[in-house]
């Protein structure tokens, strides 16, 4: 096998149909980026009987590995298949499925996985190698939704912290590349002037922040910041926002856990790079007519 190129986009497979969405978007992903895609599948194996020594103890472990690799081949035929010109390479890769991600995110430009279903649970486990990569990769992580993302524009979810900054900066390339509008939008809880005046502020300034952002309009929501991004993303193509809010602490946070869920576009979590100091009040400018 050749060696891999620099900054590849990487997706992640593990044989079920949520993961080959995955493939097939991670696919037109490095078409478009001009990358290559490597198409993983982490493979761990515990012998079930270390206390017996018969000859065939290694016959489950042949088999699993070759179930492996049948993954990883049938995932390199459909990136092949829907995406022609795809330059990809399958490798099945020793070691727990979210260490083995989150290696690879050090030097991959973009880290795709799919769904598996999550909106089908009743909570979201934090130990699940969907959560543990959405929260702690080094690159973007792009999770797919259903079999092809629709048309529209990217809904870019901000809050006033760094990594809605970090997603925003990722929206306005993805908007660039992709010849399509940006929504910035932020949710207020509260009604009346006060706490609309203080949520236009907040877009004014991600705005500002962002100079590369081009062809945009904001979006005041009002209601629960989950519900309301949900929401929204139903009109999108695709949904950006950082794993983490202004006050949440934990692996992720809480209105991120929701969007993971129940997003209805393909969702990308910032991660990688440094943010760009913010800018004075001063330098504020503001986008396009202003959508309630």
């Amino acid at each position: 096998m050749p060696n891999p190129s620099p900054s590849p986009v990487v997706v992640g497979v593990t044989g079920t149909s949520a993961g080959l969405a995955a493939v097939r978007l991670a696919a037109r992903e490095a078409v478009s980026r001009g990358r290559e895609l490597r198409i993983v599948h982490a493979f761990t194996w515990s012998n079930p009987h270390p206390d017996l020594n018969y000859p065939d103890q290694n016959h489950d472990y042949d088999g699993a590995r070759r179930t492996a690799t049948r993954i990883v081949e049938a995932a390199v035929a459909t990136a092949q298949r829907s995406t022609p010109g795809v330059r990809a390479q399958g490798q099945v890769v020793d070691g727990p499925a979210d260490q083995v991600l989150l290696r690879l995110s050090r030097t991959a430009e973009l880290l795709v996985l799919g769904d598996d279903d999550l909106a089908t649970l009743p909570w979201l486990p934090s130990g699940s190698v969907l959560v543990q990569t959405v929260a702690r990769a080094w690159s973007p992580v792009l999770v797919a939704r259903g079999p092809r993302p629709k048309a529209g524009p990217i809904l870019a979810a901000v809050d006033g912290s760094p990594g809605a900054l970090l997603g925003l900066h990722l929206a306005a390339a993805e908007g660039a590349r992709r010849n399509v509008g940006v929504v910035v939008a932020h949710v207020i809880e509260g009604a009346g002037p006060a706490a609309e005046r203080k949520g236009r502020d907040l877009l004014a300034a991600a705005v500002a922040a962002v100079p590369e952002l081009a062809d945009h309009r904001l979006r005041l929501l009002t209601g629960t910041p989950a519900a309301a991004l949900v929401q929204a993303s139903s009109q999108a193509r695709l949904t950006v926002l950082g794993p983490r809010g202004r006050h949440d602490t934990g692996l992720l946070g809480s209105v991120a856990r929701t969007v993971l869920r129940r997003a209805a576009s393909p969702t990308l979590f910032a991660h990688g790079g440094s943010v760009p100091s913010q800018r004075t009040a001063t330098s504020f400018r503001t986008g396009k007519a202003l959508a309630r």
